[in-house]
């Protein structure tokens, strides 16, 4: 993937700079006496994210009764407001000493532009371990780590199991399982699966999961990153596979018209079986009180299933994590920053899950914890997962994501052939080389 240049924004006065910076540079000294002090903001609000913000407090009362010489001193934005202040501290190297980020293409910029430090020192031993497999890799260049993942989703399917009992059926193993079950669902009038594609991404994840089991786990990360090609006979075949699926009357009547808000409606009224989607989902079949009792105990989960001759493994994952931790490459109080940061790496799993209904991206003890079951099993499913491959429009360049979700569309549309998909693709790719 070509790297994106760091921006510059020269045009910024240096009293639009002064104003909306809160943090002073960071290559002045951080030192109160004798204590040192790390600057660190995030975009928890106690208004908007109470449980978030709740828990990050108790976690700097902890570091700093454990570090009675470092003092935490932090800044609360909102999520729109701390994208557009990280951008302008970066341009004039004000960043604080520990900040929040995101994963691949939001990342990249500020590593090109050498404004966040490594990691790799921090994440060897125990805290390595401890993180779910793919998850550290999404905030990973050229082989270095750059940020700490807090929150993780996967798009398991959830299925309805009073719909799957009413015609006999049970949960697929294999894709020929699953493709039988589309088939049954199909002839007796039922729909066997919602998507809204509209919104494209929703299917990316259905061609993900396919190429993925098809190909293994790299193929399409390598088609992005160059090592490989999208024209991969496993990755035309995940296409192909899309077709068959549409032709098989598998999704929901004109889902590509369908935005993924009112794809969801006929899942939630029983009116479809099957529904993939993030693990963000799952206080609306588990905790939402809104919803009706009766419909969150029929709903269940299965992995994407395996295709015979494949290379893929049932516990590989499409998913990816959420916000993330960063160190300034220019603090003056790094080792105290990274301590910190590991500090809260480590309570932040602990406590997410029960206060905040977040699944983190480090492994949780579920023996330890009262959830509901189907937390639970998500939960012991990413303990176990062998991969996580990244959104394939969060690994991409905007001009790319744009093609790939623009042809995503056309090929559940049928307007466009496997082999073109395929095509396309790489000369969007090849026009960044």
């Amino acid at each position: 993937m070509k790297k994106k240049a760091f921006p510059l924004f020269i045009a910024l006065s240096l009293v639009l700079v002064l104003a909306l910076s809160g943090c002073s540079s960071s290559e002045e000294s951080n030192s109160d006496g004798d204590k040192s002090t790390v600057k660190f903001m995030h975009l928890w609000p106690a208004g908007s994210s109470k449980q978030h913000n709740l828990i990050v407090q108790d976690i700097i009362e902890e570091f700093e009764k454990d570090n009675p010489n470092v003092k935490i001193e932090t800044e609360i934005l909102s999520n729109e407001q701390y994208k557009e202040k990280l951008k302008v501290l970066a341009a004039s190297n004000e960043l604080p000493d520990v900040g929040m980020t995101w994963a691949a293409g939001f990342l990249e910029p500020y590593v090109n532009g050498n404004k966040f430090a490594t990691l790799d020192d921090v994440l060897a031993g125990e805290l390595g371990e401890s993180f779910i497999a793919g998850t550290t890799e999404a905030y990973a260049v050229d082989g270095k780590t750059y940020g700490f993942p807090l929150e993780l989703n996967i798009a398991p399917i959830y299925y309805n199991k009073n719909i799957f009992a009413e015609y006999g059926l049970e949960v697929p193993e294999t894709y020929d399982e699953f493709k039988n079950i589309v088939k049954t669902l199909s002839d007796n009038g039922v729909t066997p699966i919602t998507l809204g594609n509209k919104d494209r991404w929703t299917g990316s994840m259905w061609y993900m999961y396919l190429a993925d089991r098809l190909g293994g786990p790299e193929t399409l990360t390598n088609a992005i990153n160059r090592t490989g090609s999208f024209e991969d006979p496993a990755l035309v075949e995940a296409a192909k596979e899309i077709q068959s699926l549409v032709d098989m009357n598998a999704f929901v009547k004109g889902f590509n018209g369908l935005s993924n808000d009112e794809a969801k409606g006929p899942f939630m009224n029983d009116q479809a079986a099957m529904y993939l989607m993030g693990s963000w989902e799952l206080p609306n079949y588990t905790t939402n009180e809104d919803v009706p009792q009766d419909f969150r105990d029929s709903i269940g989960f299965f992995k994407f299933p395996t295709v015979t001759g494949g290379k893929g493994d049932i516990n590989s994952f499409v998913g990816g994590p959420g916000v993330g931790l960063f160190v300034s490459e220019k603090s003056t109080v790094k080792e105290e920053a990274k301590d910190f940061v590991k500090f809260f790496v480590e309570k932040w799993g602990e406590r997410s899950v029960t206060d905040a209904g977040v699944i983190p991206a480090t492994k949780v003890d579920t023996s330890a914890i009262d959830l509901p079951p189907l937390y639970i099993d998500v939960l012991n499913e990413l303990s176990n997962a062998s991969n996580i491959t990244l959104y394939a429009d969060v690994q991409m360049s905007p001009s790319v994501a744009q093609e790939h979700l623009n042809m995503i569309q056309a090929l559940f549309g049928k307007q466009t052939t496997p082999e073109d998909f395929a095509k396309q693709h790489e000369a969007a790719l090849a026009n960044e080389e």
